[in-house]
């Protein structure tokens, strides 16, 4: 009897120790959609299967958004990251998700995750981590990743061939295969290829100052956007 007692409780001890342990259980999540002004479709590009973004849209991994001239969305892909996405532009959506320990129903968060894909155009973040989960967020054009470091504002712009980093707030880092990493501060620039040997001034080139004022002008636009969807559904 003494023996089998002993069986039970290493048994039990083993199934709890397994428990704390145990891996976080991932899944797929949607952005939210804050504001739509003029064309913007999302869908499947491989399939050419678009249709217009609404208030109601679902984003998903793997989708692709595209905004014609004139247009813009506002987004949330993550309670952490905000974007505005202007008019003539492109996005791949490659993950959007969330972590938690085990299969909790409510807390247990771990990381959220978002990492999108910049085709063409120009992509503006708000990332403000401040929700007590950890949350992970990256862009990338052709080789190069670009990732917030902690609170940020800033703008990304590519022609498929040339790109363009540019920090409003906080502090940026993006990184290639071939050349070095490089941390953006506020108020500084840097384009890739690199032509220049480090980050610039924004106010000494015309299309920065142009990605400065337009950060701005998109944090205020879409902290007012977050606030309002979360009086009405919280992220």
């Amino acid at each position: 009897m003494r023996r089998l007692l002993l069986v039970v409780l290493s048994l039990t001890l083993s199934l709890l120790l397994a428990s704390s342990c145990s891996k976080g259980i991932s899944r797929a999540t949607a952005a939210a959609i804050f504001s739509i002004k003029g064309k913007v479709v999302f869908g499947n590009a491989e399939q050419n299967d678009f249709q217009p973004i609404t208030l109601k849209s679902r984003i998903h991994s793997g989708d692709t958004v595209r905004s014609s001239e004139g247009a813009s969305v506002d987004l949330a892909l993550i309670p952490a990251a905000l974007a505005q996405l202007p008019g003539e532009s492109e996005i791949i959506i490659d993950e959007l998700s969330i972590t938690k320990d085990g299969d909790q129903t409510a807390g247990g968060m771990r990381t959220r995750t978002a990492s999108i894909r910049l085709s063409r155009g120009k992509v503006i973040v708000l990332f403000t981590p401040g929700d007590g989960s950890a949350s992970q967020f990256a862009i990338t054009t052709g080789q190069l990743t670009i990732r917030p470091d902690s609170d940020c504002l800033f703008c990304v712009w590519t022609d498929g061939k040339a790109t363009r980093v540019t920090c409003a707030k906080g502090k940026v880092n993006a990184s290639s295969d071939t050349q070095a990493p490089v941390t953006i501060a506020p108020g500084y620039f840097q384009k890739w290829p690199i032509t220049y040997k480090a980050p610039v001034a924004a106010a000494e080139n015309g299309a920065a100052q142009i990605d400065i004022t337009e950060s701005f002008e998109a944090e205020q636009l879409l902290d007012n956007e977050a606030s309002a969807w979360q009086k009405r559904r919280p992220l």
